[in-house]
């Protein structure tokens, strides 16, 4: 059995556990490939499903299975099990600059499952780490270095990760709103380029994979190209002299 396999088979197994017991149930965090196959199987769940990542913007996504018995649900707030954890220098004044890439190499060296870990966000001095609610206990005790960095980690609240996550706002200008003119313009790449994108699969919207480059695009599309990071596209807002489409699109930092 392949990845993708054991992937369908185990969603497909907590919908209908959901469901049999009549209670909600979650995946772990999905990426983007994983969140692709759940687009295709929705119709095969026996339950309803929301998918959240613990903010707004998160990339990797938690999947709720939610039994048509519990009608509540459409009036009560969804209780992910995703904690916010931050991650801050014991001594700022010696601390490293850390990216990514060193927070999650630390997680993983702690024997840490992916799936277990959502998105991780670089801030201003300081880091967060989304997560299963179940690891947050384990994290705190273990993890108290990177790379030379001794660090302590607290739980947060959510929106003090937004007040850190910034999408910096720019201006293009395209022949048409496509899919492949959009990534072509805010990627700075040519025709060719852009198309090989899709040819390998490395382009995902609203988490789902875009195989076809004429596809259109619509206001508040999250956009992930990967290997060159995700934008938002904003909206239109006039033509050129020449007839060519200006509009904006909000590029995620981290």
């Amino acid at each position: 059995m392949n990845e993708e396999e054991r992937c369908r088979k185990r969603l497909l197994d907590l919908s209908r556990q959901a469901d049999r017991r009549g209670i909600v149930l979650y995946s772990d965090f999905l990426n983007l490939n994983e969140q692709n196959i759940y687009h295709q199987m929705k119709q095969l769940f026996a339950t309803r499903t929301e998918c959240f990542g613990g903010v707004s913007y998160a990339e990797r996504q938690m999947i709720a299975f939610i039994p048509d018995a519990l009608s509540l649900w459409e009036e009560a707030a969804p209780d992910y099990p995703i904690t916010a954890l931050r991650v801050t220098p014991v001594s700022p004044r010696f601390a490293e600059t850390l990216g990514h890439r060193d927070l999650l190499g630390a997680l993983m060296n702690l024997g840490v499952d992916r799936g277990r870990i959502g998105d991780i966000i670089v801030g201003e001095g300081e880091y967060f780490i989304l997560c299963e609610r179940g690891m947050a206990g384990f994290l705190t005790d273990q993890l108290s270095r990177i790379r030379r960095t001794q660090v302590e980690l607290s739980e947060c609240a959510p929106d003090e990760i937004r007040s850190v996550q910034t999408i910096t706002e720019h201006d293009g200008v395209v022949s048409s709103i496509r899919l492949d003119a959009l990534i072509a313009c805010v990627c700075k790449l040519s025709r060719s380029q852009t198309a090989g994108l899709f040819s390998q699969e490395k382009v995902f919207v609203g988490g789902k994979l875009v195989k076809n480059p004429a596809a259109s695009c619509h206001p508040d599309d999250i956009i992930s190209v990967r290997g060159y990071g995700r934008f938002v596209f904003l909206r239109e807002y006039g033509e050129t002299k020449k007839g060519r489409i200006r509009f904006a699109y909000g590029v995620y930092e981290s």
